[in-house]
């Protein structure tokens, strides 16, 4: 099962979800209610809801990119080693993701928050999973994996 954390750095994220927690369980427990994966396993994550300037710092500290991003994740482990902990320990934390609110309040057709923002923590989650993009085939196979559990947050 999977549990997050949820912290708002940014008050203005108030402005369009009014308890950031509480939604976030709700999508969670569709996750783990339609997905036989972690049904041993207690997964841990953490969820910064942030704003550009703390986004920007981070990316640069950490990924020594002087920018602003819409998302971040910091894996706590490389694929293998989780893949082995999964069929091993009972608790595992996955790591964090850091959602930027300008970057989804900056969307030129933004139709609908929620939908955007629940795209980027998904997005966040895989990476937290060991997937990347760097290569065509594993940015292919990140999308399919993305729309699985943007589909099953979303029935």
């Amino acid at each position: 099962m999977i549990k997050i954390n949820v912290i708002t750095n940014n008050n203005n994220w108030f402005n369009y979800l009014k308890k950031p927690n509480y939604y976030l369980d709700k999508k969670i427990k569709k996750i783990n209610s339609k997905t036989k994966e972690f049904k041993k396993n207690k997964i841990f994550l953490t969820l910064l809801l942030s704003g550009n300037k703390e986004i920007k710092y981070l990316n640069k500290k950490f990924r020594k990119k002087n920018k602003s991003t819409d998302v971040l994740s910091f894996p706590f482990h490389k694929k293998k080693i989780l893949k082995k902990k999964i069929q091993t320990e009972q608790e595992i934390y996955l790591g964090d993701i850091i959602v930027n609110l300008s970057k989804i309040k900056n969307k030129k057709i933004l139709k609908n928050f929620k939908h955007e923002f629940d795209r980027l923590w998904i997005h966040g989650l895989i990476h937290l999973f060991g997937h990347d993009h760097k290569k065509n085939k594993d940015f292919k196979k990140m999308q399919q994996i993305e729309k699985k559990y943007f589909d099953l947050i979303n029935d």
